[in-house]
């Protein structure tokens, strides 16, 4: 009841002439708003394309003006360069009119006059005919007696011939090329006998280095085998040490292995029983360990016996074979590990030169490397040829022995024929033993 009491009351409400009024008036102001703002937003968007207008034209005078500030600048900085052309050129001349004043004015102290004097000559003619006397008398190079630092470091009064940048040197019968190191003579290399000969006896003839001493220093920087592996430093002892060891051991076997007597094959038990049945000349032919291998077979008592004593008897042939080769192996193995130990101590050591004295000396840092590489290098020299021994010597032992196998297999499976012969001669042998014994003849029925 009470909300329909409330219903009625806001319908007689809005029914009301004074409320229609009132939004009669709000719908016309609303609509007032909406124009205002239709226009306000209309003259925001044409001073909006106005200010875009006039902000590209700006762009577009900037970008002009940065492309004519930029051709300026690259006009004045070409301006600043060519001066700075001019100024060094300028420079250069003066310094090659000091030069040539310098000269000139020591041609003209040694010819006797001065400046003064060839400036008080009122003629051209006069002058010329100076230049021409001087070229007259004018002196070519010849040997001057300079003190010359010898390879020994010993100071001595040598003849020195200086022609551009490659200066001669006589001492006693010895000639040689020298260079200027810190204002004094210092020989660099000797001649050859017959070049030396020839300077001697003032032949008029000399030894030219197109090279300019590139050449004398690489000759100067050759070594001996000797000089190269003392380079290596202490690694080189146990490097050396290895490799004779090796080479011991690999003459000591060749002589052993070349020395075995030959295995006479046999690869049957006919073939056997024929030969052990061809007399004494035939049984000779087996030697050595094959011939210790038949004299097990025939003293056997029995199969098994026999069997075992082979086994015993080509394991202990195995290892006489076998025995040292390993070591050669070993040298293989160890000698490049030992180079390289060699040449990381050795970088080692060139590093910490560097770090106290600067790597500004390239000469110091590639000598050392060279250094540290010549135990690599002798470590490889050591472990081929070792290699190669190793392979060579184990393939011969093992051929030997795969021989003296095969001969063994052939008496383990001969059990008739070998073992009864060998059983008939030790019961031929007893009965020679007891007669001569008992007193009678070997032969006596």
């Amino acid at each position: 009841m009470k909300l329909f009491s409330v219903l009625l009351c806001v319908v007689g409400v809005m029914l009301s002439p004074t409320s229609w009024a009132q939004q009669q008036a709000m719908v016309s102001k609303i609509e007032t708003a909406k124009q205002q703002l239709n226009s306000s937003e209309s003259r925001i968007v044409k001073a909006r394309m106005a200010l875009s207008s006039t902000l590209r034209q700006l762009e577009s005078e900037v970008i002009a003006l940065r492309e004519k500030t930029a051709v300026a600048r690259r006009l004045a900085d070409e301006k600043t360069l060519s001066l700075s052309k001019l100024e060094a050129r300028l420079s250069e001349w003066k310094e090659q009119q000091t030069y040539q004043q310098n000269l000139l004015n020591r041609f003209l102290q040694q010819q006797g006059t001065s400046f003064t004097d060839v400036n008080e000559m009122a003629t051209v003619d006069k002058m010329a005919a100076i230049m021409d006397a001087a070229q007259r008398t004018s002196a070519l190079p010849d040997w001057k007696v300079s003190t010359l630092v010898l390879n020994n470091g010993e100071l001595a009064d040598a003849q020195a011939l200086t022609i551009g940048p490659v200066t001669w040197f006589k001492h006693q019968d010895e000639v040689g090329i020298a260079e200027q190191i810190s204002g004094r003579l210092q020989a660099s290399g000797m001649l050859p006998g017959g070049y030396a000969t020839t300077m001697l006896d003032n032949q008029n003839r000399l030894v030219l280095d197109p090279t300019l001493g590139r050449a004398l220093t690489r000759e100067t920087a050759k070594e001996g085998v000797i000089e190269h592996v003392v380079k290596g430093g202490i690694w080189v002892v146990p490097i050396l040490l290895f490799a004779f060891i090796a080479t011991v051991i690999g003459v000591v076997k060749i002589v052993q292995l070349l020395r075995l007597p030959k295995v006479v094959p046999v690869r049957s038990k006919a073939m056997l029983a024929k030969l052990l049945q061809a007399g004494s000349a035939a049984r000779e032919q087996f030697s050595g360990m094959q011939a210790t291998l038949l004299t097990i077979t025939e003293q056997a008592n029995s199969t098994r016996e026999r069997d075992d004593q082979l086994f015993v008897q080509l394991q202990q042939d195995r290892q006489k074979l076998d025995k040292w080769i390993n070591a050669v192996a070993v040298t293989a193995a160890v000698a490049p590990l030992l180079g390289l130990l060699g040449t990381v101590s050795g970088m080692i050591e060139t590093f910490r030169m560097m770090t106290s004295f600067g790597s500004s000396d390239p000469e110091v840092i590639s000598g050392g490397i060279a250094k540290a590489l010549v135990t690599t290098e002798l470590g490889l020299i050591v472990a081929i040829p070792a290699l190669i021994l190793n392979a060579l010597l184990s393939r011969k032992a093992r051929q030997y022995y795969t021989e003296l196998e095969n001969f063994a297999l052939v008496l383990s499976g001969d059990d008739d024929d070998t073992a009864n012969h060998g059983a008939e001669e030790r019961k031929d042998k007893n009965n020679e033993e007891g007669l001569m014994s008992s007193g009678h003849p070997a032969g006596a029925g």
